[in-house]
């Protein structure tokens, strides 16, 4: 049994990584610690600060010892920390001589910091691969659709023509700016950390000032300058992009839900007998993509704001903003992944229904391209004219049931300037679509 969405069988389906849970779960965690560790010793052996044959000793433990997990587990109520409790398995395990050089002058937070990069590095890796497959998603999209006319709504009410693939293509560009972000952040975020008690290494003595660079590189990482024990802007900054990149996906599920709704009905998740089944409407095809695409959203934000509040450590070592890290850096990841693979089968089996669009385009009788008459009028009777001249049109229109263009083409203030046949091509959504298809180009070439 589990208190956990994150981890709930039954939920599984929806809120749930395997991928990034092996990732981040307690096997992945001690691992991580053993590859530190070992590392550690090699490049201390390098660098002349441990003998070789003990660091040859303590690597093939790390590799090959079987932690007791529920020996470490006590430990970890005990001490507060799981590092103590694994360096005393990892030293048993290494030998008598050489498991007195395990964790030779580093700290517990050295050990647990760099092992939490490491996994924080998998699990960009892992975002990463399946942010490249929403791209494409959208890109097929955009593509596909850059001539689909469609209403453009603003305040929730139609507003001006565009293109289902201009929406997508807004979408895509989100979409890149989150990888972006991910991609340019490595360097302030997947640095390793080693510098003792109080960040100045003064137990390793000679070398020391070489030992931090060769532990960052060995492990692939990258190093800072000075200690960040307590600086903690780098998992801040993971947390936060994250969060704007599941905010990305949200906005995108949020357009796509409404889209859904029987009054609009353009788009439809991808069907599968039963998805979004009501226990008492069977007729319901509920969203449920969207739906859990947004509460993954939420619960990314709030870990990202939990990371962002633990920057307040204190001194030189954090007593309490430190623990909040370990909750809320896996939920921002697990949540944050599980947003993605519902995006990934959300856009790559999105249904879209142009014909619908071309009704709903159609709902206003013409008012939807109003902005199109008052341009076409103004070089006449200069624009707030042209305004006030459309504006009377348009309450014309909804009061009598007609269209813009009956109530237009008998106003002879607009035919002086604007004959039947210009008119209509005026009132034509697909005449007055903009930059529309040229945005979607652009973006599909970037």
């Amino acid at each position: 049994m589990t208190s956990s969405i994150i981890d709930s069988k039954l939920f599984a389906p929806l809120f749930h990584s395997n991928e990034m849970q092996a990732v981040f779960n307690d096997d992945a965690r001690v691992e991580a610690y053993l590859e530190t560790e070992a590392a550690l010793a090699r490049v201390q052996a390098k660098l002349g600060l441990i003998p070789a044959l003990a660091a040859e000793q303590i690597d093939q433990a790390a590799k090959s010892v079987e932690i007791d997990m529920d020996r470490l587990a006590s430990d970890t109520g005990t001490v507060g920390y799981p590092i103590l409790g694994l360096v005393r398995q990892l030293a048993g395990a290494a030998g008598e001589d050489a498991g007195g050089y395990v964790h030779w002058g580093a700290t517990t937070q050295d050990i647990m910091d760099t092992a939490t990069v490491l996994q924080i590095r998998k699990g960009l890796e892992l975002i990463g691969r399946d942010l490249d497959r929403v791209e494409k998603a959208l890109m097929v999209l955009a593509r596909d659709h850059r001539d689909t006319v469609m209403a453009g709504r603003t305040h929730l009410q139609h507003a001006l023509p565009i293109t289902f693939g201009y929406k997508a293509a807004i979408w895509l560009e989100s979409i890149r700016r989150a990888q972006s972000r991910l991609q340019e952040m490595r360097p302030r975020v997947l640095n390793a950390q080693l510098w003792g008690a109080a960040g100045t290494l003064a137990s390793i003595g000679n070398n020391a000032e070489l030992l931090t660079g060769s532990l960052a590189q060995e492990l692939g990482l990258f190093t800072t300058i000075a200690p960040w024990h307590s600086t903690r802007d780098g998992f801040a900054e993971v947390g936060c992009g994250l969060a704007l990149m599941t905010g990305s996906l949200g906005k995108i599920a949020f357009d796509i839900m409404i889209m859904c709704m029987d009054e609009i009905s353009e788009t439809a998740e991808p069907f599968v007998k039963d998805r979004g089944a009501s226990s008492t409407m069977p007729q319901k095809r509920n969203p449920i993509s969207c739906e859990v695409i947004r509460g993954c959203n939420l619960g990314v934000g709030k870990a990202a704001a939990m990371l962002m509040d633990a920057q307040e450590a204190d001194f030189e070592r954090a007593t309490g903003p430190w623990h909040a890290e370990w909750i809320g850096l896996p939920q921002a990841f697990v949540l944050a992944h599980c947003a993605l693979s519902q995006a990934v089968y959300l856009l790559e089996g999105l249904e879209v229904f142009p014909d619908r669009m071309a009704q709903n385009l159609d709902i206003s009788k013409g008012l939807i391209v109003a902005e199109s008459a008052m341009m076409a009028l103004a070089p006449y009777v200069g624009r707030q004219s042209a305004h006030d001249i459309v504006y009377d049109a348009c309450r014309e229109a909804q009061r009598s049931g007609g269209s813009l263009y009956e109530t237009m083409v008998k106003n002879e203030e607009v035919t002086r300037h604007i004959n039947a046949e210009q008119l209509k091509t005026v009132l034509s959504p697909s005449s007055y679509l903009g930059l529309s298809q040229h945005i979607v180009d652009r973006v599909l070439t970037g």
